[in-house]
């Protein structure tokens, strides 16, 4: 007869499990919170870097709640999925005012925060027992249960949450929520699972049935559409860059792009609604590809000089290319930072 789950799990975690993570040491829930947010769709080895400089930058709730918007993104920038920076500005500013939630309840009304993440934050903030079902966490249940059923399901996420309840411990919540956790991303992993030493292999449904690679399953994916668009790359006499800040939704919400067009043929057209003149003819600099999570984006990137006579009245900011490949002031996607930085030292003033 096996041991319990639990245990079995929890005695490989004290062994093997990530015990030095930045956001364990001190666990506050403020610390533990942003590392959730930030985890989201985001491996742990991506996040380290980015959580220590938030922290630096943002060591309590009080100091993120009091921030501009622009350098919270600044620091979010190349880390992706930007809501979560401006969720993560918003739910600091409740707390702030409202206090700190102590209950899964509470902190699932956080802009932001969803069921699994509320758990989360409240088994490893406060070490109370608390239900957990992240994208790893699915991974290690719909194998060992042999959950066949596409995971996008309504009925296979209910399945899923049931066998969830079942295998979560009385006690040591924050060790089982870390542990489960560090299962799916180190041994159960989507590709390459290390099935020789997980530690519940023994009752592992897929592993008996040989169709690890198999689950969990799921609905055959549409292609993701591709939107084309004309990336504008303005420079004026003296190498500097013109920024405009996105709307808040959208792609990019919130964030600093280089003005962004349907058409090529439009360029000029956005040239003068910005009250600016070309002081040369444009010319083709490359393309940004991104891959969102809906769409595909394929962008030409053109590039103009532009008459110092019209920069002063242009809206948007003008940057030092040099300074937004390396400490930029305010928040970029990454695909438009990876762009700057392969322009660095290449001025359109230069010929």
């Amino acid at each position: 007869m096996s041991a319990p789950f639990a245990e079995r799990l929890l005695a490989w975690f004290d062994q093997h499990g990530r015990h030095d993570l930045p956001w364990q040491h001190p666990r506050t829930p403020y610390r533990v919170w942003v590392s959730e947010i930030m985890l989201q769709q985001t491996q742990v080895a991506t996040v380290i870097p980015y959580f220590e400089r938030f922290m630096a930058r943002f060591p309590d709730i009080d100091a993120l709640a009091v921030a501009e918007a622009d350098d919270v993104l600044s620091l979010w920038s190349g880390l992706g999925y930007y809501a979560r920076a401006r969720n993560l500005h918003a739910a600091a500013r409740q707390m702030a005012a409202d206090g700190v939630p102590e209950t899964v309840e509470g902190w699932a009304e956080l802009p932001g925060v969803g069921p699994s993440t509320a758990a989360a934050i409240v088994a490893q903030a406060f070490d109370r027992r608390a239900v957990i079902l992240d994208g790893n966490v699915k991974r290690v249940l719909a194998r060992h249960a042999a959950v066949d059923t596409p995971i996008e399901t309504t009925a296979t996420q209910r399945a899923l949450w049931a066998l969830a309840e079942a295998r979560t411990p009385a006690s040591r919540a924050a060790d089982y929520t870390q542990a489960i956790m560090d299962l799916g991303a180190t041994v159960c992993r989507r590709g390459a699972p290390r099935c020789e030493v997980c530690p519940v292999r023994v009752d592992c449904e897929a592993r008996r049935q040989g169709r690890v690679g198999e689950l969990p399953a799921r609905r055959r994916r549409k292609p993701r559409p591709v939107r084309e668009r004309v990336v504008l790359w303005l420079e004026d006499a003296r190498g500097r860059l013109l920024l405009e800040k996105r709307p808040p939704s959208g792609i990019w919400g919130g964030l600093a792009c280089p003005p962004i067009e349907e058409r090529a043929e439009d360029a000029d057209d956005r040239l003068a609604r910005l009250g600016l003149r070309r002081a040369g003819e444009w010319r083709l600099l490359g393309r940004l590809r991104h891959v969102f999570s809906h769409f595909e984006l394929d962008a030409e990137v053109i590039g103009a000089l532009v008459d110092e006579a019209g920069v002063a009245d242009a809206p948007g900011e003008w940057h030092d290319p040099e300074q937004l490949a390396h400490a930029p002031p305010v928040g970029l996607p990454a695909p438009v930072q990876r762009l700057v930085r392969e322009r660095i030292g290449v001025s359109l003033a230069a010929g």
